[in-house]
Order: C-alpha cells, then structure tokens, then sequence
C-alpha cells in the first residue's frame, strides 16, 4: 500500500468516526430522555417516527431553522466563535482515540487529552463573558473554578496510570491490563475518578455552571439556534469520550465490541446520577474536592509511587 492510499484511509476513517460520533450524540440524548422519563414514572418522547426514534432529529432541524441575531452589548465574534470552538476542541480530543486509525495513536495522547481539557475551562469562561449577562457571568466563573478544582485530581490519577504502564498512550494503558484489571486492583481510585468526570461534564450532581434554580440557564442562557446545539454536541460528546477512557483505563479490553458495552454502562451510570441525585451546595463540592477527593488521590500516588520504586528494586 503506497503512501496516498494509506493517508486516504486513514482520512476516511476519521469522516466515518466524525459522523458515528454525531449520531451517538444525537441518540444519547433521546436515551437520557428517555431514561429520566421513567426514573420520573412517564414516558419519553414517543410520538415522533418509531418509538420516538426521530426525536433528535427534529430538535437539530428545530434549533438550526431558528434565527440568528446579535444581542445588544455582546462581543459578537467571541459570542459566535466561542461554541464553534468547545465543538472542534471535542472533535480535537477525539483524534487520541487509539482504535480508529494509525495516523492518530499517538505516544503521547494522555497528555494532549490533558491539554485539551485544560483549555476547554477558559472557552466556558469566554461564553459567559462574551454574553453580557450577569447570570452566564456567574456561570462562567463556576465553571472555572470548578474546572481547576477537579482537574488536580483527575491528572493525578491519570498520572497513577502512567507511572503503572510506563507509558502515555491509551493503548500501552489497556495492554498493561493483561496482568491485572484496574477497576479491581485501584477501586477507590475508579470512584475519585469517577466523582472527577462528573464534575468535568458538569453533571448532576455538579452541574453549577448551568444550575436552573439559581442562574436559569447559567453560561449559555443567551445563546440559541445553532450555537446552542454546538454547545450541546460538544457536552454529550464529551460524555461518550469520557466513557470510552473510562473502560480503557479501569477494564480489561480483550475484543473491541465489549468495550463498547464497557462505554454503554458508564453512560447509563452518568445518566442515571442526573436522575437520581440532587445538586450539592457549591462549598461542598469545594469540600469534597480539596479536602476528601485530593488528600485521597496523593496518598494513593505516594503509595503507587513507593511500590513502583520497590518493585524495581526487586528487579
């Protein structure tokens, strides 16, 4: 195979992941509608197509008929750019996705994860600001904060992997699972990690940036039509992302389609929180971040580290 030949499959094959993605999106949200419908003792939407089957489809053509206009005040670049950024950051973080294609299994693809993650805080931020409104403003600033909060403790953890497997790539961190499984040997650290992805996603029961009984709608209350299902792709998106580093990360991957119900569980389990849990008051999450989640997750990369070094003493 010449050079032309494996750069356009490799090109295909990242259009075909781009568009799988989009579809998954789209049917992720008529999953968690569904699933809280019942969690609520109703129905989901059921009406539109089979089963409602044609639910999210109708709502992206609903959002992007909607007129665009600019709000008074506002810094309409940075109001417009911004959602088209957060959706090709999610697209971005996508590209370390190890079993697509060889172009893009990168070496190094834990710490362009971290990178990119460390960016997306900043762009809720430039949301907020950009809006002219005191509530996306108030929004943004959570964000923030909770953004750097949780991220100390999710590198960490992420760092723990790294120092195990000696490596930073996804694939060398599911291939050191041969030995033994992560979701039994570092239990307490999967339930951390866990708690750090809610607070990432901003969901329930960390979802202060949008928090409907305090800032109606939070960062994206201004927003609408098109930009609003950008910001909307990029956070379900970035659910599914989640949950696929999840199952690379804490189970033992043997065949590619058990992953994928590895990716279906941890979906369920984040929907299932929204439905389940109510929203913690914002100084304990602060609490359980810095004085439970972090003191836990350094003792735990001290003792890692320690039994690193004397493993290799022994050897």
């Amino acid at each position: 195979m010449n050079y032309l030949s494996y750069l356009g499959l490799n090109f295909l094959s990242i259009i075909i992941m781009i568009l799988v993605l989009l579809l998954g999106v789209a049917f992720l949200t008529l999953l968690e509608r569904k699933m809280l419908g019942y969690v609520q003792n109703r129905k989901g939407p059921n009406k539109l197509g089979f089963i409602g089957l044609l639910q999210p489809f109708s709502d992206a053509i609903k959002l992007y008929s909607k007129e665009l206009f600019v709000i008074f005040k506002s810094n309409k670049y940075m109001y417009y750019l911004c959602p088209l950024v957060s959706f090709m950051m999610m697209m971005m973080i996508w590209m370390i996705f190890p079993y697509i294609t060889n172009l893009y299994s990168m070496n190094y693809s834990l710490l362009v994860m971290i990178l990119i993650m460390s960016i997306s805080g900043y762009v809720l931020l430039l949301m907020g600001w950009s809006s002219n409104s005191i509530y996306s403003m108030l929004g943004a600033l959570r964000s923030v904060s909770q953004a750097l909060s949780y991220e100390v403790s999710f590198i960490f953890i992420v760092m723990i992997l790294m120092l195990l497997s000696e490596s930073y790539s996804l694939v060398d961190l599911n291939k050191w699972q041969i030995y033994m499984n992560n979701l039994i040997f570092m239990f307490p650290v999967f339930l951390m990690f866990f708690l750090s992805v809610l607070a990432e996603l901003n969901r329930t029961p960390m979802d202060f940036i949008e928090g409907e009984s305090e800032l109606v709608s939070g960062f994206n209350i201004e927003y609408f039509s098109g930009s609003f299902a950008l910001i909307f792709m990029g956070e379900y998106g970035m659910i599914i992302f989640f949950s696929m580093l999840m199952s690379i990360m804490f189970m033992k991957i043997l065949y590619i389609f058990i992953m994928f119900v590895y990716i279906n569980i941890f979906i369920v389990m984040i929907i299932m929180m929204r439905g389940l849990l109510p929203r913690m008051r914002y100084d304990e999450l602060m609490y359980l971040c810095w004085k439970i989640i972090l003191p836990l997750v350094l003792s735990y990369f001290l003792m890692f580290m320690i039994f690193k070094v004397l493993f290799m003493m022994i050897l």
